[in-house]
């Protein structure tokens, strides 16, 4: 079999970015990030598999929770900008991370929350505020389709 040659694409670290439509201020993209940047996790299956004395009978959820967590740079004011919303609120409703590929779709979670925020060290070493988001995921959305 001969190589196929598939080109591998590239991704791009400066497309990263997390935006928050309720609130602008608080979008943050890629000078504002650590080199952790952003990171999103799914929470729980996506298809539960009861089983049964034969087999399985497959349940597919429609939601899933998720998180996404960024490293914000404390040297910069959109940390104290995020610091400042959670003393006010710390509803976001709906927000969205681009990843660092053009090509993996963006994610977006609804009735998002700011779930902590941790501080770092102030110590001259760490500049890293660290915001969890957690929020809503919707999948298997052909599921509302069979009614």
């Amino acid at each position: 079999m001969a190589n196929p040659k598939i080109q591998q694409g590239v991704i791009n670290r400066v497309r990263t970015s997390l935006i928050v439509p309720s609130n602008t201020a608080l979008n943050a993209t890629a000078p504002y990030l650590g080199k952790s940047m952003i990171n999103v996790e799914f929470e729980g299956n996506f298809v539960e598999q009861i089983e049964t004395a034969t087999g399985a009978v497959r349940s597919p959820e429609p939601f899933v929770m998720a998180t996404i967590t960024m490293g914000l740079l404390r040297s910069q004011s959109l940390s104290a900008t995020w610091l400042n919303q959670v003393q006010a609120n710390s509803f976001l409703g709906t927000v969205t991370a681009h990843s660092d590929s053009s090509v993996y779709p963006a994610i977006t979670l609804e009735e998002a929350v700011v779930r902590t925020i941790r501080n770092g060290a102030f110590d001259g070493t760490d500049p890293i505020v660290g915001v969890t988001i957690r929020g809503v995921y919707y999948i298997n959305n052909d599921l509302w389709s069979v009614f």
